[in-house]
C-alpha cells in the first residue's frame, strides 16, 4: 500500500483525527448519486456524491480524456486538488498511483463525504484538508506538486486569484489542469504568462484545459 506523506497543517486548519468518516451529516440533502472511478487500482468503484448547491463533479468523459493526456498513470507524483468538491479528480489521481494527493474542501459536509470515501477505499496517499482553498494555497511551498487540479466554483469569481496562487505550486515539468465556465485566454491572465495550453476541450458548459510552462515543453 502506498505510504502516507507528511503534511504540515497551518494553525487555522483542524487536522482530521483519522481517515474514518465523521458522524453522519444532519438530515436534509444527502448522497443523491455517485461518481465512478475510471481507471487504476480502484477502476469502476462507485463513490457517493452529496447533492449540494454548486457541487459539480468532473464528468466521466472529461476525466477519461484528462488522464489520457497525462499518460494514464501518475506513479510517484504529488497532486493537489485545490477545490475538491466531490473529489472526482483527486480520487482518480490516487487510483492511478499518485504518491500524494492533497484534497482541499471548505464545505464541512462535502469534506466529510470525502473522508468517508477515503476510508472506503483505504486511500492512504490522500490527505483531506477542510479549509479555504485560497488561504491554504498561500501557505504551501512553491514547487510542491507535479499536478495541480484547479476547478473553482464558476459563479464566485475565484479563478484569477486561484491561478495566481496555484501556478507557483507547480514543480518544474509539472502540469496545471483548469476547468472554467469559458475558454481561457492566456494573454488576458497575467498569472499564466510563460504558460501554454497543451490540450483543451469542452463538455457542456465546462471548458477544460491542460497547461504546462513553455520552458518545460
Amino acid at each position: 500500500m502506498r505510504g502516507r506523506h507528511p503534511f504540515s497543517y497551518p494553525d487555522y486548519m483542524s487536522r482530521p483525527s483519522s481517515t474514518r468518516a465523521r458522524s453522519a451529516p444532519p438530515p436534509g440533502r444527502g448522497p443523491a448519486h455517485t461518481i465512478r472511478i475510471i481507471g487504476g487500482d480502484w477502476k469502476r468503484t462507485p463513490l457517493p456524491v452529496l447533492d449540494l448547491d454548486g457541487l459539480r463533479p468532473t464528468p466521466d468523459r472529461v476525466r477519461e480524456t484528462l488522464f489520457n493526456w497525462l499518460g494514464q498513470r501518475l506513479d510517484g507524483q504529488r497532486c493537489l486538488d485545490l477545490f475538491a468538491g466531490s473529489g472526482a479528480l483527486g480520487f482518480e489521481a490516487a487510483s492511478r498511483g499518485a504518491a500524494r494527493v492533497l484534497m482541499v474542501e471548505r464545505h464541512a459536509r462535502a469534506a466529510g463525504q470525502l473522508r468517508a470515501n477515503q476510508a472506503k477505499l483505504g486511500a492512504r496517499a490522500i490527505e483531506i484538508a477542510e479549509a479555504d482553498a485560497l488561504r491554504l494555497a498561500a501557505s504551501l511551498a512553491p514547487g510542491s506538486f507535479d499536478v495541480v487540479f484547479l476547478d473553482p466554483p464558476f459563479g464566485e469569481n475565484l479563478l484569477d486569484r486561484a491561478l495566481e496562487l496555484a501556478v507557483p505550486l507547480v514543480a518544474a515539468g509539472g502540469w496545471l489542469y483548469v476547468e472554467a465556465g469559458a475558454a481561457l485566454d492566456i494573454e488576458e491572465i497575467p498569472a499564466l504568462a510563460g504558460w501554454a495550453i497543451v490540450r483543451q476541450g469542452k463538455a457542456g458548459a465546462v471548458h477544460y484545459h491542460l497547461l504546462r510552462h513553455e520552458n518545460d515543453e
